[in-house]
């Protein structure tokens, strides 16, 4: 309890109250106010002597000029004594909670979450007591003692939790930091881990594990403006019902030591998205884009029937790739000039290559380096590396997989 601090204006009207009636007593008018008899009477008799006394009745001056009785006296002693311990318990209540709060601003300088106030009640309830801490730091009691209760689910939580952030890490390791969490997801459940990738979603992230991020791509494609026009035969859709019928491919550069470059010419399977041709050379002419397309029909055995769609660089529409597609028995089929998203399949890959296993860097270190880093990632691509157009399953597996469900059916 708080000690009251009354206004002037309280005062008079009080005293006005009480002296407007010879009938009323510091009693009656004390209850009907909320005050004491002992502190009406004060005011009374401070007011008499401001005054002088006054005209009074006999019976006014005898109630208020008359000095109190012992048994009054010790009544208002006892009644400020009340007053003066609850203003100390009050006292003391309100340095508590400083006290409290001093100690809860430290420990919440790194956020002030819910978990983090649950915590701070567990650490130094034996010091105040939980409830009132958690006055203090508004906290249900209740809400608090749940989170108590479920402190062993939790901590079990977090042990399985470390141990699949040792695991993904060693995936993560072993594709060189580059696989994200759905191929590390598909890694471990292959592996007989029955997890979700959700799960492996808020591990990583909580254990700071993540997969390589896109790089900008670099313009490599330069139109031919006398080139014959070659029809888009694919109109985006890079599906397809079978191996060896829609192919794509793109011609990217690989910066390598000061300056330099590489230049990566491929052909991939629409059905698998297996890498089936591809050549590396110092320069961008039209004998390396034919080199890689050699490369696929060796592959296949042969490329007869088969759709080869491009953009619209100069080496594709040259009349020298034209005649080799001719001799393969290749039709070609070529997307809008400047349309990315035209060749999209073709882009992905290039740009998977270049961020898995450039890693962050601006260039490879040397033109063997590059040469193989690029044969390795290939090999790993066609081989081990899962693909979500497969269902996470490396391009090579998944033609096999699908042979042994036609033979079967």
């Amino acid at each position: 309890m708080v000690m009251k601090v009354y206004s002037p204006e309280f005062k008079a009207d009080a005293v006005a109250l009480y002296l407007a009636d010879p009938s009323h007593t510091f009693e009656g008018i004390g209850k009907d106010l909320g005050i004491s008899r002992e502190t009406l009477r004060n005011w009374v008799r401070a007011e008499r002597a401001r005054h002088g006394g006054g005209s009074t009745t006999s019976t006014e001056k005898n109630t208020v000029d008359s000095p109190p009785t012992a048994e009054e006296l010790q009544a208002e002693n006892e009644a400020l004594r009340r007053e003066l311990a609850a203003v100390r318990k009050e006292n003391q209540k309100l340095a508590t909670e400083r006290d409290i709060l001093r100690k809860a601003t430290k420990f919440f300088a790194q956020g002030d979450d819910l978990v983090n106030r649950f915590q701070f009640i567990e650490d130094h309830h034996r010091a105040w007591g939980v409830k009132r801490l958690c006055a203090v730091l508004e906290v249900a009691r209740s809400s608090f003692y749940k989170w108590r209760a479920g402190r062993a689910a939790r901590a079990a939580r977090e042990r399985a939790d470390v141990a699949l952030a040792e695991r993904i890490r060693a995936v993560h390791a072993e594709w060189d930091g580059t696989y994200g969490r759905p191929r590390i997801t598909a890694e471990l459940r292959d592996d007989g881990e029955r997890v979700n990738h959700k799960r492996v979603g808020r591990v990583m992230r909580k254990f700071g594990i993540a997969g390589l991020r896109l790089r900008r791509r670099q313009v490599t494609t330069v139109p031919e403006p006398s080139a014959t026009p070659v029809p888009d035969l694919f109109r985006r859709d890079f599906t397809a019902s079978a191996p060896n019928l829609k192919y794509v491919g793109d011609l990217t550069y690989l910066p390598v030591g000061d300056g330099e470059f590489l230049y990566l010419a491929t052909v991939i399977d629409c059905f698998s998205r297996r890498l089936v041709g591809w050549s590396i050379a110092d320069h961008m002419r039209t004998e390396l884009v034919a080199d890689a397309l050699r490369a696929a029909a060796a592959t296949r055995g042969s490329l007869a029937g088969a759709v080869f769609h491009s953009d619209h660089g100069a080496q594709y529409t040259s009349r020298e790739f034209a005649d080799i597609c001719d001799q393969l028995g290749v039709q070609q089929s070529m997307g809008t000039v400047g349309t990315s998203a035209d060749n999209a399949l073709a882009e992905s890959f290039n740009a998977a290559l270049k961020r898995e296993t450039l890693r962050g860097a601006r260039r490879y270190d040397g033109v063997r380096a590059c040469r193989l880093a690029v044969f390795r990632w290939t090999t790993r691509y066609n081989t081990r590396r899962r693909h979500s157009a497969n269902g996470q399953q490396a391009p090579i597996a998944y033609e096999q997989r699908s042979a042994t469900l036609t033979l079967a059916a």
